[in-house]
This record gives structure tokens, C-alpha cells and sequence, in this order.
């Protein structure tokens, strides 16, 4: 048996696997390709004879757990472990390795399994042993063998093999394409780089620079913001923030860019077929890592998938339910800005609080759940379900892969920096929200009497983009004024007056100034009164919708037509919306009589904290429509972008960075628009993904499941749906109908009144069919959903985040929905 092979030698796949085949041959051809061996197929199935059947047996059933304890309980024989430590010392006396997995099944031309099994940077000594049979038992974790299934790989015709390689310490590292990953174009060499180790964009967890290399020189070139990089350690690596002066420079020059393009067309003629390869450089030399085909080459769409970048757990609950559409690339460029800016105490560096899961938004809920747990607040997990809905039962929510430490270290920083900025903003925030309107009404003005691209490139660096982030900063500062009142109010207000009259007394939040998220509704009610003109109302509301982050979308304002639809809806509610109001203002006041009865000493202090609470909501619901407005400014700005270049809603598939370029004369960032738009396509004609995704995540092979849940999809398995159909108490009370199931607010004519709004979540938008419905009942929300807010001021039972009401009801059903104990039944 040999279980050892110098990584130079002459090796197959059968023996090497793809990845050591594959960097045999490369150092065979006199590539630079760093030194090492190859731990060789023979040896694996040595060591897993024993328990070979007790492997596919697990495997079939799905039980990756099992197996990795197989792996865990054996040691390796010690011929074994000497030959292989044999290997490691004639590299020299503890050279730090990398320990990469090299299954047969791997880096081939049709199906590369990047990223299926695990890679041991920064391994030395006796752990080289721990970590190479840490490699075998990967060839069987959950998402190798869900891989093998997916692409008909027989579980028994597979090894693994393992690389073991020196290690570069590596100054800047990255990928390369020997031709266009998108478009499929030849004779285009495509390079990410970045600081530090490759690790950090392998795993996307940075932006790297883009370097375009054609015929000998650099045609096109994209600095990315480098936050992160990847570093060695005494114990393994770490991610460290990118010193300020290197995030914005750039990696390579251009004669190095030209270099590794020359690298890559040698490995690409060696191979005869374009190559998709990780570099790394050192003290100004280049070295391969590795090397296989580009599958699926020139397909003609992007993957637009961060579910891919770790085993996370994503919602689609709270922003994504302001943000319900297939985002075009335009409007995720700006939600990433808008995110940054006012949601700026919830990120962690080195991870992605946001994500653009198949074009739709999601927020990473490891990230707050990870660090709830490192301050010693998991028994307030609670709280986080109050903002994002409800956990299914049962669910094991993936947390970061850092100490508590770490993530202390890394937060607490920002936390302090968060106090000191929301209390600047909080001085200002009353005075911007009031000029806001004007100052958007102006913005759209100006950008409509522009004359030229550079004209309003300047327009946009100098006023619009300063709007925009002041926007977003307030909305930070309303929503954090509050600290944790939002939660604990209601709370506390259940405790003393039990579930319905507490919700009846958080109401009025109205009754010292308009609540933002009624105003569309309301002022839809003046203009059918004759109290507002048309014209006014599409000032003051115009910007809200159903679609109101979309900046490809028209808005209210834009289209005559929405606003004679929704009148004429108005002619059939069962009652207006100030009965409804008026209503719930009677019976606010019946509820705070009985509290002062029982617990005649708390009225003024629990009147003053509802008061706050009131305050608090008014204050968050004002700012978030005031950042809308700035996108409808944002949306005025890119057509008027289209105009004046020339090309037209094309500019809705560019970033806001390649706007400013094709503003300023330069039209290559152009050129992956036609795949832009096939992929945007393509992902919006795919049903609503799930409200929460726990790994990775296939949008199309979702799609095509007869079996496929609409409530949460865990690529690790195991929590099964529910069979009722359960959720937050939006607003109490009870109520028989028959369940319209509505799949967006353009269907709401279908809803007759009186009749159950059943549907997947609900914004704004969606508030004026809300008179309409003797109930409502969403897939998505929480108590503080909009769904939650708006249902309790007008006094209309609702239960919201069921995760699975469109699963359960069917349209046409008998229903009962009890809005105080938060249930749904079918009576027929």
C-alpha cells in the first residue's frame, strides 16, 4: 500500500483525488506550486475497512452525525500515522501545512464539489494527524452527501484523498478565471484579490478587487472595500480588520495582474479547457493552490446566493418584509448602503449581517443570536422572536464559529461608537424628518433639470448620496431612542392587564401626531371625503406601496391609475378607517379604566411609558418613511440616469458605483447587463422562498420540490412542519369567515369585506385592503410587524408569523381566527 505520495509525482484520480491529480500535473508542467504530499486513497480505505458498511448505512439514511462519530472514535494504525508523519518531516522541522480534502468525485468538468468537504490551514506536528482524518470524515458531512445525491454520485464508488501542502504566507491571495464566469467570454482572464490569505474571499467574506486582463493588458478594474483579511497564527488563522490605508487600494498592479493572467493561460493550455484557479502571493511571488475546470460555463445567469457563504440561519421577517421582491441589482446596491448606515450597531465585522439569498433579502440571525449568547442574555432570545417571529419548534440555530471572546472583542467597540453617534443624530432627527419632504420634492426637481451625466454624477456625490445616509441615520437613532421599550412595554402591560386590554391600551399611537404607517391609508380616506387633492396626497404618501424599496417600481405617486383603483376599494369596506380608529380610541379608553381600578398606583407610571412607547413607534415609522422618500429620490435619479446616457432601465442591473462610471462616459460596466437581467428574471419567476433558511440554500432546485415548505428550509433537515396553524396574537378578538388567500396587494380586489386576509406577509402597501378584512393572518410578522401595528390601531384581529398559514388554508376555507391566543382553525 502506498500511503504517501510526493505531491510532484505522477498521480491519478483514483489515487490522488481531483485535487491532488490535479496539482500533480500542475507541478509536473513546472508551475508554481508549493511543495508538499499527497495522503493517498488507499490509505483511507485502510483505515475506514472496519467500519466501511456502518458508513454507507448512515449515509443512506441521511445521519452525517453518526459518521463523524465513526471518524472521531478511531485512531489511525501506526504504520499509517508514521508514514504520513514520515511525509511531514521532509518538508522540514514544523512547516506549517494546509490539509485539504481530495475526493475522486472532485474538481472535475462537469461537477466541481468546491467547498463540499474541509480545508485545516495553518496545521503543524502531531495535530497534521487529527487533521487529516478530520478530512476523511468530511467526505460524509451533511452537504457532501446531499451534493452526491443531488448530482447521481454512487456514496460506495467514492475516497478521499488529502493534500497536504505547505503553506504560503501569503501577503494577498485570491481566485482567478481563465474566462468570463458569467458571459462565457474567452480570452478575458477575471482576478479577485485581496489582503491576507485566500480563505477570506474562498469564503466570501470580502469584496475583492476585480481585474479584467485581455491580450496582455488590463482592460477593466474594481477596487473593492477589503474590510477583512485572513492571517496565520500560532494556533491556525484569524480574521483581522484590513489596516484603513489598504481597504481602498488596490492588491495587484498592473504587471502583476499581467503575470498571474500569463500564470493562468499556462494552466489553462495545460488542461485545454478554461480553469478556475486560487493564487497566493509572497514577497512579490506568485504561487497556484489549486486548479479545476469552471463548470456550467457561460450559462448566462449570475448566482445571486449568500446563503452559500456558511451554515447560517437567514429571515426574510421584519426588513425583509418591507423589502418583499426580487431585488434588481440597482436597489440591493442601495439596500446594502441604506443597511450599513442605519443598521450600523448590528453588524459584526468579518460577517454579513444582510444577505441577497436568489435576489430576495435576508438578515443573518446567527449574528444577533451568537452575540445575545456571548453577553449572557440567551434567556432574551424571546425578545429577538418579538422583532423577527417566532423559531420553529425544535430548531437548532446555527451560531458564529467565534470564542465569546472574539465576539466581545469585536462588538463592544461598535456599541460604544453606536452611543455616542445615536445621541448626535437624535438632535437633529426631528428637524430633518420635518424638512425631509420638502428637501426629496426639491432633489427630484433638480435631478429632472439636469442636463448632463458628469452634471448629475456631481449631483448625486454632493447632495442625493448625503441625503440618502442622514436618512438612514435617523431611522437608526428612532429605532435605538427606545432601547429595549418596545419589548418590555408590552411585556410588562400583559403581565398587569392581561393579553386583550394590553393590547387595546398600547393603541393611539396616532393620538399625538400621525403614525407614518396609516398615512396612506388615512390620507386615501380624505381624498375620497374631498379633504385632499390628488395632487396632495401624492406629495405627502406618494412614495409608499407595496413595493416602495423597489426602485424599479413606479410609485403610488407615479401612476394616476393606483390611486383610482384604491378609491373605488374604498366604496365597499366594512367600515372607514376613522370609525375603525375612533373605535379602538373607545375602547383604549374602557381598558385603562379597568387598569386604574386594579392597580390604581401604576396608571401614571405605566400611561408614561406607553406614552414612550407611543412616541418610540411614531418616531421609527416616521424615519423609515422618510428613507423611502429618499429612494423614491434614488429611483428619480437612476432613470434620469437612463435618459440621459442613453440607455434606459439597463441602469437598474448596475451597482450605484457603475451608475456614477457610465454617467462619467465609461460604458463597460454594461456588459454583464444582458446576464443581470436573464438572472433578475429568472429568480422572479420563482414562488416566495421561505421566511427563514437555515444553510445552503438552492433557490431553482427549491422551486422544483412538490414537497417544498414555505416556512423554513434547514439544509441539515429535521425539524418537520407544523400541523396547525399558530402564531403571534397581532391584535385580539374572534372571528368567523371564509380565508382569501391574496398572494400581493394588485389581488386585492379579490378580498370581499368581512372576508379572512390570509397571506404571506404584509407592508404598507397592503394597509388599504386592511378595512376591507374581518381578520388578518400572515406567514411572517411579530409583534412589531407592521402587519402587528396597523391591525391593533384599527381594532382588527389578526395573527401574524404562522410561518405556514398559505401551506395550511386553502382558499375558499371556513375559518375561526382568534386574535388573543394567536390560532387559526379550519371549521369546513
Amino acid at each position: 500500500m502506498k500511503a504517501v505520495l510526493p505531491l510532484d509525482t505522477a498521480a491519478d484520480l483514483a489515487t490522488a483525488g481531483g485535487k491532488g491529480a490535479s496539482l500533480a500535473r500542475l507541478a509536473g508542467a513546472g508551475l508554481p506550486v508549493p511543495g508538499g504530499f499527497v495522503v493517498t486513497t488507499e490509505a483511507y480505505r485502510a483505515f475506514t475497512a472496519g467500519f466501511r458498511d456502518e458508513i454507507l448505512d448512515a449515509a443512506a439514511a441521511g445521519d452525517a452525525a453518526r459518521i463523524a462519530g465513526l471518524f472521531a472514535g478511531r485512531d489511525l494504525p501506526d504504520d499509517l500515522a508514521a508514514a504520513i508523519l514520515a511525509g511531514y518531516a521532509e518538508l522540514g522541522d514544523g512547516v506549517p501545512v494546509a490539509v485539504r480534502s481530495s475526493a475522486t468525485a472532485e474538481d472535475l468538468p462537469d461537477m466541481s464539489f468546491a467547498g463540499q468537504q474541509d480545508t485545516y490551514l495553518n496545521v503543524r506536528g502531531d495535530t497534521l494527524l487529527d487533521a487529516v482524518r478530520r478530512c476523511w470524515a468530511s467526505l460524509w458531512n451533511a452537504r457532501a452527501i446531499a451534493y452526491r445525491d443531488q448530482n447521481g454520485v454512487p456514496h460506495d464508488e467514492v475516497a478521499l484523498a488529502v493534500v497536504v501542502q505547505e503553506l504560503v504566507d501569503a501577503d494577498a491571495a485570491g481566485i482567478m478565471f481563465t474566462a468570463d464566469p458569467v458571459t462565457g467570454a474567452r480570452g478575458q482572464t477575471v482576478v479577485n484579490a485581496a489582503w491576507g490569505l485566500g480563505e477570506a474571499v474562498v469564503g466570501g467574506h470580502v469584496t475583492p478587487d476585480t481585474v479584467v486582463v485581455e491580450r496582455g493588458r488590463v482592460t477593466r478594474s474594481r477596487t473593492g472595500d477589503k474590510a477583512v483579511m485572513t492571517v496565520r497564527t500560532q494556533d491556525g488563522t484569524r480574521e483581522l480588520p484590513v489596516p484603513a490605508d489598504l481597504r481602498r487600494e488596490p492588491v495587484l498592479d498592473e504587471r502583476q495582474a499581467v503575470e498571474l493572467a500569463e500564470l493562468g493561460a499556462r494552466v489553462e493550455e495545460l488542461y485545454g479547457t478554461p480553469m478556475d484557479v486560487e493564487w497566493a502571493r509572497h514577497d512579490g511571488a506568485f504561487a497556484i493552490l489549486q486548479a479545476r475546470p469552471i463548470t456550467a460555463l457561460g450559462q448566462g445567469h449570475e448566482e445571486w446566493n449568500d446563503s452559500l457563504k456558511g451554515d447560517y440561519l437567514w429571515t426574510a421577517g421584519n426588513l425583509g418584509e418591507a423589502i418583499p421582491d426580487v431585488m434588481t441589482p440597482a436597489t440591493w446596491s442601495f439596500v446594502r448602503l441604506f443597511i450599513g448606515e442605519a443598521m450600523h450597531a448590528s453588524t459584526l465585522p468579518g460577517y454579513d449581517l444582510v444577505g441577497n439569498i436568489g435576489g430576495r433579502f435576508y438578515m443573518n440571525l446567527s449574528i444577533a443570536y451568537s452575540v445575545a449568547r456571548a453577553f449572557g442574555l440567551k434567556s432574551r432570545w424571546n425578545a429577538l422572536e418579538q422583532v423577527f417571529g417566532k423559531m420553529p419548534a425544535g430548531l437548532d440555530v446555527p451560531l458564529l464559529d467565534a470564542s465569546r471572546w472574539e465576539l466581545l472583542r469585536r462588538f463592544l467597540p461598535m456599541a460604544v461608537k453606536l452611543r455616542r453617534r445615536v445621541r448626535a443624530n437624535l438632535k437633529g432627527m426631528r428637524p430633518f424628518l420635518a424638512a425631509s419632504p420638502e428637501r426629496a420634492d426639491e432633489l427630484r426637481a433638480r435631478i429632472a433639470a439636469v442636463g448632463s451625466g458628469s452634471e448629475l454624477a456631481g449631483l448625486w456625490e454632493r447632495e442625493i448620496l448625503p441625503y440618502l445616509v442622514t436618512a438612514c441615520r435617523m431611522l437608526e437613532a428612532a429605532g435605538r431612542q427606545g432601547g429595549a421599550a418596545l419589548v418590555m412595554t408590552r411585556e410588562r402591560l400583559r403581565e398587569l392587564a392581561g393579553e386583550v386590554d394590553a393590547e387595546t391600551m398600547l393603541t393611539g399611537v396616532s393620538a399625538d401626531g400621525e403614525l407614518a404607517s396609516l398615512g396612506l391609508l388615512t390620507g386615501l380616506g380624505r381624498v375620497a371625503r374631498g379633504e385632499l387633492s390628488r395632487e396632495e396626497f401624492a406629495r405627502r404618501h406618494g412614495h409608499r406601496g407595496p413595493h416602495e424599496f423597489e426602485i424599479s417600481a413606479p410609485r403610488p405617486g407615479e401612476d394616476p391609475a393606483w390611486l383610482d383603483a384604491q378609491l373605488a376599494g374604498l366604496s365597499e369596506p366594512r367600515e372607514d378607517a376613522e370609525t375603525l380608529l375612533e373605535r379602538q380610541r373607545v375602547a383604549a379608553d374602557a381598558a385603562w379604566e379597568r387598569f386604574a381600578r386594579s392597580h390604581p398606583r401604576k396608571v401614571a407610571g405605566m400611561r408614561a411609558r406607553v406614552r414612550r412607547w407611543n412616541t418610540v413607534v411614531r418616531d421609527r415609522e416616521t424615519a423609515r418613511s422618510e428613507v423611502v422618500r429618499a429612494f423614491w429620490v434614488l429611483r428619480a435619479y437612476v432613470l434620469r440616469a437612463g435618459e440621459l446616457t442613453g440607455h434606459g432601465d439597463a441602469l437598474f442591473f448596475l451597482d450605484r458605483d457603475e451608475i456614477v462610471a457610465v454617467l462619467r462616459g465609461d460604458d463597460a460596466p454594461l456588459a454583464p447587463v444582458p446576464v443581470r437581467r436573464a438572472t433578475y428574471e429568472r429568480y422572479a419567476a420563482l414562488p416566495v422562498y421561505p421566511a427563514l433558511i437555515v444553510g445552503r440554500f438552492d433557490p431553482v432546485r427549491w422551486a422544483a420540490d412538490p414537497d417544498r415548505r414555505a416556512d423554513l428550509y434547514d439544509a441539515r433537515g429535521g425539524v418537520p412542519p407544523k400541523d396547525t396553524v399558530t402564531g403571534f396574537p397581532g391584535a385580539p378578538g374572534v372571528v368567523e369567515g371564509v380565508a382569501r388567500l391574496i398572494g400581493d396587494p394588485e389581488d386585492g380586489d379579490r378580498l370581499r369585506p368581512g372576508e379572512i386576509l390570509v397571506t404571506t406577509l404584509t407592508n404598507v402597501g397592503w394597509t388599504p385592503l386592511f378595512p376591507r378584512a374581518g381578520a388578518v393572518v400572515t406567514d411572517m410578522g411579530a409583534p412589531l410587524s407592521h402587519a402587528s401595528i396597523v391591525a391593533r390601531e384599527l381594532g382588527i384581529p389578526a395573527v401574524v408569523g404562522t410561518g405556514n398559514a398559505t401551506m395550511r388554508l386553502r382558499d375558499g376555507d371556513r375559518v375561526r381566527v382568534d386574535g388573543e391566543h394567536g390560532t387559526v382553525e379550519v371549521l369546513t
